[in-house]
């Protein structure tokens, strides 16, 4: 009898601990509504201010979550400075002087700490969020942001550069890489849309203007303009003709071969994704309802959560 009794102990101890790092470790879309009620709307006014002033920041804001999530998960680790203990993602070849929004990050978490009273909104749920507001202030849909990520106490250069998608990828490579963090095809066209608010820099698409013939002539003659065979590699040019729109013209530019990367025009190229790029194109409703809900399937990539990781009380380094 007592065995029995000492059983059922052991066996509810059991239950209860599985579930309590269930109710606890998963994120959830109200998670900060009693620690910090105001935490939202505080990230919400900062991004504002922020796009207002430049609208470009929007993009930046919106590229910082995407490369986040990309590496080891949407953990904060792209925030995380150098150290002699962090080889800081920002040294990454797809980030090297050209990811930008770290100070409106540092804005934010101030911000939001002051009004929680204390440190309670991780620096990866601050990205999450910010992604979003950027897009709305720019015109685009909103969604439900899930939350209660934690933020990495590490960072990788060498993950950073093998796992954010480069632009000389041809299809199949980015439908391996997207499909290697969960993400499938449809996922890909529709989260390649963020380009919509995007600029790129001379060397991400010199050899595409240069040495591509599934570009339009004309559109390369332009870009040469800004973009020379030597030099100018820092140039910039938008990624497509309303950069400050987050609207269809991202597609409408694909299909009329005027794709900025080689990796943007891969996506209609007679390939298998060339159906879903003219089906955004004529109907902006169904790109936004398809961003919103890949933005929140991505958001979900292997996020800390529970007893991993840490709250950090600065977003460039672990306390």
């Amino acid at each position: 009898m007592a065995s029995h009794k000492c059983f059922s102990v052991v066996l509810y101890a059991l239950v209860f601990t599985a579930f309590a790092t269930t109710a606890f470790s998963s994120l959830s879309t109200n998670y900060y509504d009693y620690s910090c009620p105001n935490a939202l709307n505080t990230i919400r006014s900062v991004v504002e201010a922020a796009v207002q002033k430049e609208y470009r920041m929007g993009a930046s804001l919106l590229r910082l979550h995407f490369h986040d999530c990309f590496v080891n998960g949407c953990d904060g680790s792209i925030l995380l400075d150098p150290s002699p203990t962090i080889d800081s993602e920002k040294n990454a070849r797809p980030n090297f002087q050209s990811a930008r929004g770290f100070e409106v990050v540092d804005e934010i978490k101030e911000a939001v700490d002051r009004a929680c009273g204390k440190p309670v909104v991780s620096c990866a749920d601050i990205l999450a969020v910010a992604a979003r507001d950027s897009v709305v202030a720019l015109g685009g849909p909103t969604w439900k942001v899930t939350l209660g990520r934690r933020d990495s106490t590490t960072a990788s250069r060498e993950a950073a550069d093998a796992n954010i998608p480069a632009p000389f990828f041809s299809l199949s490579e980015l439908i391996g890489n997207f499909k290697s963090h969960g993400l499938n095809e449809k996922d890909l066209v529709v989260l390649s849309g963020g380009h919509s608010i995007g600029y790129a820099r001379c060397a991400t698409f010199r050899d595409h203007i240069y040495n591509d013939s599934n570009i339009s002539p004309q559109f390369a003659k332009e870009l040469k303009y800004i973009c020379p065979r030597e030099g100018g590699d820092f140039n910039l040019t938008p990624l497509d003709r309303t950069a400050a729109n987050f609207d269809s013209g991202y597609y409408k530019d694909l299909v009329h071969n005027k794709g900025v990367l080689h990796s943007d025009q891969e996506l209609f190229n007679g390939g298998s994704t060339d159906e879903l790029v003219k089906k955004y194109k004529h109907n902006t409703v169904s790109f936004h309802q398809d961003f919103a809900n890949s933005m929140i399937k991505m958001g979900n990539i292997k996020p800390l959560t529970g007893n991993r990781g840490e709250i950090r009380l600065n977003c460039r380094k672990v306390n």
